[in-house]
């Protein structure tokens, strides 16, 4: 019977040859520079037959502005390791007859949804692009200055004085991207993390035999019935110490901090202690984050396949009693798809009933606003 919980990617790049040899970077540094203003200028009419020339110097233009624009076909900062520089371009500077100089263009530069923008100077955090298509100032361009016109006046018929357009703001920015996903993916190396999200979606993360297969994160879209589906999150594998920079640390973490859902894998066929295994995992994400430590997290007891049948109930038991857990509970054997289907279809359900809690929560917050 086809698994109703098989489907496509998130992005059209998120595949196996894009994975394997374009490096994932989740932050990076950059300098914006608003384009410099235009300058007036000193003019005067010298045309003949005009008895009373008078001035005529124009203005300068606007300096452009430089954007950052969210786009979901971007999925790494990859680029901003090569170009490090970004300057939108500068206004004009004024012409004789009163002629304008011509503004310069504004600057768009595309970054992935979910990059969070901060300056490195100030430390403030300036804006979080969630949305495609949504876009961020970073840097406004010079004013214009004014031509020798703008000072004209009854006592003043011959003006020499013009002023000069301003610079540019200047930005340096940091930029870290934090992956949008509904479901975090939380566990030891080796639990099955990434065999379940192939189970599940078309993305195709490295599965091998030994620890660390995954390098870096990698989503995938779960579609359980058509126009249901949620995205998921395979972070690397976190080891005891990761928070002091064992293994690769925990630098991922930041990409599970937006889900709803955290599903924590457990290998119920390894040698070792299951129980402490857990206990290694939850340390480790409460010493990143308390609030990520303590988000709805069920427990997922995979590889169930390889442990015989007359052991298996009372293992899963042991594990569940010895942790004292107390939230949902899966058993899936992610590679050969046993139990997978019932754990996206119960997944699914959470997330919309978190949704329209959410939502309900919203309405209130307005409706109290509006009694305000």
């Amino acid at each position: 019977m086809e698994n109703p919980a098989t489907g496509g990617v998130f992005f059209d790049r998120q595949s196996a040859a894009y994975n394997d040899n374009v490096k994932f970077v989740d932050e990076a540094t950059l300098r914006v520079y608003g384009g410099n203003g235009g300058h007036g200028i000193v003019s005067f009419r010298r045309e003949k037959y005009v008895a009373f020339g008078g001035p005529d110097g124009g203005d300068g233009g606007r300096g452009g502005d430089v954007w950052l624009v969210a786009d979901e076909g971007v999925n790494t900062l990859v680029d901003f390791r090569v170009a490090h520089a970004y300057r939108a371009q500068h206004g004009e500077s004024g012409r004789g007859r009163n002629q304008t100089g011509a503004s310069g263009d504004d600057l768009e530069v595309t970054v992935p949804v979910g990059t969070i923008v901060s300056d490195i100077e100030t430390e403030e955090v300036i804006g979080d692009l969630t949305e495609h298509g949504e876009k961020l100032l970073v840097a406004r361009g010079g004013k214009p200055g004014v031509g020798n016109t703008r000072f004209k006046s009854s006592t003043n018929r011959a003006p020499r004085q013009a002023t000069r357009g301003t610079p540019g703001e200047f930005r340096y920015l940091k930029l870290e991207l934090n992956l949008l996903a509904d479901v975090g993916l939380v566990g030891l190396p080796n639990a099955g993390k990434s065999t379940l999200l192939r189970s599940l979606s078309a993305a195709r993360p490295k599965v091998a035999d030994y620890p660390f297969t995954t390098l870096h994160p990698v989503l995938g879209v779960v579609s359980v019935h058509r126009h249901r589906s949620f995205v998921m999150a395979d972070i690397p594998g976190l080891i005891e110490g990761a928070a002091e920079g064992a293994g690769l640390g925990i630098r991922f973490l930041r990409h599970i901090q937006r889900t709803g859902l955290l599903l924590h894998m457990v290998d119920v066929a390894t040698h070792g202690d299951p129980i402490a295994e857990v206990q290694t995992i939850s340390d480790e994400l409460e010493k990143f984050n308390e609030e990520l430590a303590e988000r709805e997290r069920w427990l997922v007891l995979n590889k169930i396949e390889l442990v015989p049948p007359e052991e298996l109930e009372q293992r899963c038991d042991e594990i569940v009693a010895g942790l004292g857990w107390t939230g949902p509970v899966y058993r899936i054997a992610a590679l050969s798809g046993v139990g997978t289907h019932i754990l996206a279809n119960a997944v699914m359900e959470r997330l919309e009933e978190l949704e329209e809690a959410e939502k309900e929560v919203d309405e209130d917050t307005s409706e109290s606003d509006q009694d305000n």
